[in-house]
Order: C-alpha cells, then structure tokens, then sequence
C-alpha cells in the first residue's frame, strides 16, 4: 500500500500496489511550503487537520485491500506518511508492516540490479524482421526472453507509438522491467531484441544496456521485400496523419527527397512505396553501430522467409 500523493504514484510505484494517499497532490504542495516558510510544527498540525476527516474512509479502503488481513506499507523514505497510516491500519485490525526506507529504497535496489553480471542473448535484424514475433516463439519454446518494446509500449522506431498503449513513465518502465527479471532464473540465459537505448520516451537502464552491447547478436536475415510486407501489415489499419506525423519525425534523416516521396506515397495510399523509403533509412541506422565495430561478435542466421517460427528454432541451433 503507497501512501504518498497521487503525482509521486503516477510517476513511479512498485508493480501491483495500491494508493491511499495521505495528501492529495495540493495538500502536499500547501505541506511542504509551510514546512519551509514556518517549520515543521505548523505543517504537522496543518496536516492532521487535512487528514482527520478522510480517516475512516481510508481505513475501510485499506481493509477491502488487505490479503488475508495484511498491508506492507510505504511512502517515499519510510517516515511520518507510512508510519502513522500504519497505526491507522493496525487499529483497524490490519496486520501491517513497514517497507524499510520507503520507496526510496525500493528505487536503490531497482537501480542496482540491473549490474547484475546476466548471460544475456540478442535478437538482432534489420526492421521488419519479426524480432518481437521471434522473442515470443523462443518463450514457447521453453527459453527465458524480455520483452523489451512490451513493456515500454513502444515498438522503437518513430512510427513504434502507433497502436500502442501510452508509455509508462522512465522510471515505472525500470519498475517494471524489475519486476519481470524477477520472475526468471537470473542463472540462465535470456534473450532480448536488439534496441536502441532508448525506446520511444524510455531508456533501458545502464546497467543492463551494458551488458547487452557486449552481449551475443543472432541476427536474422529477412529479404527486404518480406519486411516491407510485414510492416505494411502491422501499420494498415493507423489513421494516416498519424503515418504522416511519423515520417515528419524523421524528415532530416529522410533527406528532402524521400521525404517528400514518401508524403506523396502516403497520401495516395502507396504503403508499399512509402514503407520501402522509411525502411532504407532504418537499415542505414541499424547497421550503422555493427559496422563501427566491425560486426564483432555478431552471428547471421540465413532465414528464407518471415515465419518466426523457422526463425525462432533457426537462432536456437545456431547458438547451441
């Protein structure tokens, strides 16, 4: 249970909790102002005061969330917040503990993590290759994968927020990706997709963009008529301001020409024409950092086609 304002649990919280805010964003903005002009006598009793009256619907709130009668309870540092709404919360019949050093803490730990020596895996292929796809048939095949544009809700290039779900914010998204590394033997491999550091408005912690830089690449090879197909087939349906806003996103790295094609393209409803244009410039970026270092530790897997699962079962045996 977070007990700190709305703004600070939109922002970032742990996986799966709940929010009884002890303040709402304006009490705790009118708090901290007091605490600095008038110190922290006058701010404590303007805070019980705000609270007073939410206390027994707090309390009913907590109950209805209790498991088996039981809250872990925090707020940012693990101070005044968290303590008093777990007195609260014991009255009420709660057996409730306290998250040592609140929040705070948690987001130490998160940060820490990702340094974790991993034996890490990469999916690599220009775009359009079906990586997602592919990451998904290793799962059924028993491996252990991230889902990197999963849980960022962004598929990485400046057409990736299309269709998706809105972005969590950098932090939740570290959040969350804690989260799932903890439902896996952190002792085995695990394969991800070859990404940038970043992946729409988020970026993948230090940590572990380290180590994936350094890890092994299995790229697949798809045929560049089979990847313009594929995305064709995974952006049909997006309203086409939206193609439109995308592709002027890029139009300094489109050059004006292929820019202005590429418009034209989307206007009249030429996807295929369009597509190959954005997709030229993406191979050029993809391969761009491979080549600066030569293609050092970087594995081709020959595919025929775009089935992920030929291709899934394709990188497993090159890499046994």
């Amino acid at each position: 249970m977070d007990v700190r304002s709305p703004a600070e649990f939109e922002y970032g919280r742990i996986p799966d909790a709940e929010n009884i805010p002890v303040f709402s964003n304006e009490e705790r903005a009118e708090i901290g102002t007091l605490y600095k002009q008038k110190g922290p006598e006058t701010a404590m009793n303007r805070g019980l005061e705000l609270v007073e009256p939410n206390l027994l619907k707090m309390a009913e709130n907590a109950l209805k969330s209790a498991k088996n009668g039981e809250l872990l309870v925090h707020c940012w540092r693990g101070g005044l917040r968290s303590s008093s709404m777990a007195e609260l919360f014991e009255t009420a019949g709660i057996k409730t503990r306290l998250l040592r050093g609140g929040y705070k803490a948690y987001r130490q730990y998160v940060r820490e993590s990702f340094s974790r020596k991993l034996d890490l895996k990469i999916v690599g292929g220009e775009t359009g290759s079906g990586k997602t796809e592919i990451i998904a048939e290793l799962k059924k095949l028993g491996e252990q994968v991230i889902d990197l544009e999963g849980l960022a809700n962004h598929r990485g290039s400046s057409f990736g927020a299309i269709g998706m779900e809105q972005q969590p914010t950098v932090e939740q998204f570290e959040n969350i990706l804690f989260d799932e590394m903890q439902t896996l033997d952190l002792t085995k491999r695990i394969w991800l997709e070859d990404e940038s550091r970043h992946i729409g408005r988020v970026f993948i912690p230090e940590g572990l963009w380290l180590q994936m830089t350094e890890a092994p690449v299995y790229r697949v090879e798809i045929p560049f008529d089979i990847r313009v197909q594929r995305l064709i087939t995974d952006y049909a349906s997006a309203p086409k301001e939206l193609l439109l806003a995308a592709t002027e996103r890029i139009k300094k790295r489109l050059g004006g020409l292929d820019y202005k094609n590429a418009v034209e393209a989307f206007e009249n409803g030429d996807l295929a024409t369009a597509t190959a244009i954005a997709l030229r410039y993406y191979d050029k970026a993809y391969n761009w950092p491979l080549e600066q270092r030569k293609f050092a530790n970087v594995v081709m897997c020959k595919c025929a086609d775009g089935d992920p699962v030929a291709n899934a079962m394709n990188i497993l045996n090159t890499a046994k």
